[in-house]
């Protein structure tokens, strides 16, 4: 598959690693410019290219960012395609975002919104990138990590659980944009490594 990833911090960076490694043709752009990208170009062999062209040339994209950065992403370059949200808010780091401060928005169901004609869905940012790295495990090993999955589009949600399956962890449906509150951060699965029976009882005793 062509991804293309937006992004290249420690989600970001991980994801082009491990999804070049399996055999993906990854095109990973960030705010900076191709050429802040070529260590990780040379280490991976994925295409170093500005965020417009990592969204253009994906069948499918990823966007790891900060929440902040959402207005300023290439929208029109996602238009039909599928858009993975890999991003926390964290008003620390992103200010004041009026929607999330008060809990009337999820991240997701935001960055939907200035993602027009995209089907955006919510998956990777519950577990730390060093364990996206190194903890994939096959189907069945009682150390499997599982990962929410959440979109309004059961298609697209079809075609990101099986990624999330190739990559080694198990991933559970996690309902629609509204629901994704339930995987933010401070839920009960968020970067906690659990099992596929945990996530599912994390999410459904998810406290908003």
């Amino acid at each position: 598959m062509k991804i293309g990833i937006i992004g290249s911090g420690n989600i970001g960076g991980t994801l082009t690693r491990r999804l070049q490694a399996l055999g993906h043709q990854v095109t990973v752009g960030n705010s900076h410019g191709p050429e802040t990208l070529a260590p990780l170009a040379a280490e991976t062999g994925a295409t170093a290219a500005t965020a417009r062209q990592a969204a253009e040339s994906g069948d499918l994209v990823m966007i790891a960012t900060p929440v902040r950065a959402v207005p300023d992403l290439p929208a029109e370059a996602m238009r039909g395609k599928v858009v993975i949200d890999a991003n926390n808010y964290y008003p620390q780091r992103d200010g004041q975002i009026g929607p999330l401060v008060g809990k009337t928005a999820t991240s997701s169901g935001w960055t939907a919104e200035h993602l027009p004609g995209a089907t955006v869905v919510k998956a990777f940012n519950t577990i730390r990138a060093g364990h996206l790295l190194a903890d994939g495990r096959p189907a069945g090993d009682p150390a499997r990590i599982a990962l929410p999955v959440a979109s309004d589009d059961a298609n697209a949600k079809r075609t990101v659980m099986g990624l999330v399956e190739e990559l080694g962890f198990d991933p559970i449906d996690g309902g629609g944009l509204d629901d994704s509150w339930r995987q933010q951060p401070g839920s009960p699965v968020y970067t906690t490594d659990l099992d596929a029976a945990g996530v599912r009882d994390g999410l459904a005793s998810a406290q908003r």
